[in-house]
């Protein structure tokens, strides 16, 4: 029976004081990189573990960042529209 693939630096968790922009830059990277096609089995595999990370961080941080908002507002948010500017 093969071992499996050592684990590599594109399988560790999203630290979390990374901010969202880098994360979001990350992933979108990527995405470019697996849709290219050219990646082997094993590296496609690393890199969509790291990308589910970057995804649950940011849906992590915009959900904060929502938070504060609803806080901000006093729990009144209101769905924005363009007739609100």
């Amino acid at each position: 029976m093969q071992a499996p693939p050592p684990q590599s630096p594109a399988c560790e968790p999203v630290p979390p004081g990374t901010p969202y922009e880098a994360a979001l830059g990350e992933l979108e990277r990527l995405v470019a990189s697996m849709e290219s096609g050219e990646l082997p089995l094993d590296r496609l595999l690393n890199e969509y573990r790291r990308a589910c990370a970057l995804v649950h961080h940011c849906r992590g941080r915009l959900e904060a960042v929502e938070e504060q908002f609803r806080v901000l507002d006093q729990g009144t948010a209101k769905p924005w529209t363009p007739e609100a500017l």
